[in-house]
């Protein structure tokens, strides 16, 4: 394996494992609040979805014989971009951001940071993510196919799941 991919897969892993305490925490505090979750059937299958990701593109990586595809700036700039489209993401939902869907009665819908320009931003992280990643360390089949099944999930799933919690706000 790669050692840029070893750097990837690590700070992911970190980063993964940081917001999934990040999550639980503000899923307490909304809990504690009165809220309801959504879409906690589908839940798992994202879960699974998610590591099986991790598990192809670092697979494929290695069957392909480890090599870091050029031009490799390319590649982190996307990436790094993703990155604080992220966080500024989570820095605007505050407390309400989670990797579960739970509405508190009388929230108000979120209009502000990168939401006054798409109505689900994180996703477009993962979505650039799911494809980006895999290519930059030479998975090309697991580029496609995750992110294929994780454009259908979102869009046919996840998405209509959330806007029917969050249009209880209204």
């Amino acid at each position: 394996m790669h050692n840029a991919a070893v750097v990837i897969l690590s700070l992911l892993v970190v980063q993964r494992l940081a917001e999934l305490a990040h999550a639980k925490r503000n899923a307490r505090l909304a809990f504690a609040r009165g809220g309801r979750e959504y879409g906690a059937g589908h839940y798992p299958l994202i879960v699974a979805l998610h590591v099986s990701w991790f598990i192809g593109w670092i697979t494929e990586h290695i069957l392909r014989g480890g090599e870091i595809q050029q031009p490799w700036w390319f590649f982190v700039g996307v990436i790094s971009l993703a990155q604080v489209m992220r966080y500024w993401t989570i820095s605007t939902l505050g407390p309400a951001w989670n990797t579960r869907i739970i509405v508190v009665p009388g929230a108000e819908r979120v209009t502000a940071g990168p939401f006054r320009y798409v109505s689900h931003p994180n996703y477009i992280v993962v979505l650039v993510e799911f494809f980006v990643i895999p290519l930059f360390v030479g998975a090309y089949l697991t580029a496609i196919i995750a992110t294929a099944l994780n454009y259908f999930i979102l869009t046919r799933i996840r998405i209509p799941a959330e806007d029917r919690a969050v249009n209880e706000l209204r």
